[in-house]
C-alpha cells in the first residue's frame, strides 16, 4: 500500500485567485445585474459584497453582508470584479 499525504491549506478563497477562473460571460451578467439594481435604487449608498450567480442560467443576487451560502451551480462574483470596468 501507498499512502499520500495532503497538505492542509487554508480555504481556497484566502489563497487563490478566484478572478483568472471565472467565465468573463459570468462577469458581464454580474455587471448587469449590480447595473439595473443601480438603476431601480439609485439611493444606494453600499456597495454590495459582491453577485452571487447561477453558471448555467447566469440569473444572479446582489449580496451586501456576510459570506453567501452557494448552491452547487452558484458561484460568486466580488464586487472588485464587477466594478473594475464599470467607471
Amino acid at each position: 500500500m501507498v499512502y499520500v499525504s495532503q497538505k492542509q491549506t487554508a480555504s481556497p478563497s484566502e489563497d487563490t485567485d478566484f478572478s483568472v477562473l471565472l467565465d468573463p460571460s459570468l462577469i458581464r451578467s454580474a455587471r448587469l445585474i449590480y447595473t439595473t439594481y443601480y438603476e431601480v435604487h439609485p439611493e444606494l449608498i453600499q456597495n454590495p459584497l459582491g453577485v452571487a450567480i447561477d453558471r448555467f442560467t447566469h440569473r444572479g443576487k446582489l449580496i451586501f453582508a456576510g459570506k453567501p451560502v452557494l448552491l452547487p451551480q452558484e458561484c460568486f462574483i466580488p464586487f472588485s470584479l464587477i466594478e473594475a470596468d464599470l467607471y
